[in-house]
């Protein structure tokens, strides 16, 4: 697998796992408390479960076929935990590509 390869899919998965994460915390939690709906917090959760074990599975390839330093990988877990972290990591990794890449 290319290093580029390996980048993308880890930035793919970072933004759909954050996007998942901001629509459970703003869109299904509000919903499942304010108009009684708690099935869409069941759906979304388990969505946004699916994903953030993909994007823990592409962080590992990252690490392996990027061989970014190890602070990386546990920075890209940390930003998981923090609603936007991952879109925020997205963009510098995006502005710093070259520098990821070994260009």
């Amino acid at each position: 697998m290319k290093k580029s390869i390996a980048l993308s899919v880890f930035r793919i998965f970072g933004i759909l796992d954050g996007i998942s994460f901001l629509f459970l915390l703003c869109v299904a939690m509000p919903l499942k408390y304010m108009a009684d709906m708690p099935m869409i917090v069941t759906i979304a959760g388990s969505v946004h479960g699916y994903i953030f074990v993909v994007y823990i599975i592409t962080i590992i390839i990252a690490q392996i076929f990027v061989k970014w330093r190890f602070y990386w990988s546990v920075l890209a877990l940390a930003a998981a935990w923090v609603p936007g972290g991952n879109i925020v990591l997205d963009i510098y990794i995006k502005k710093n590509k070259e520098k990821f890449l070994g260009s």
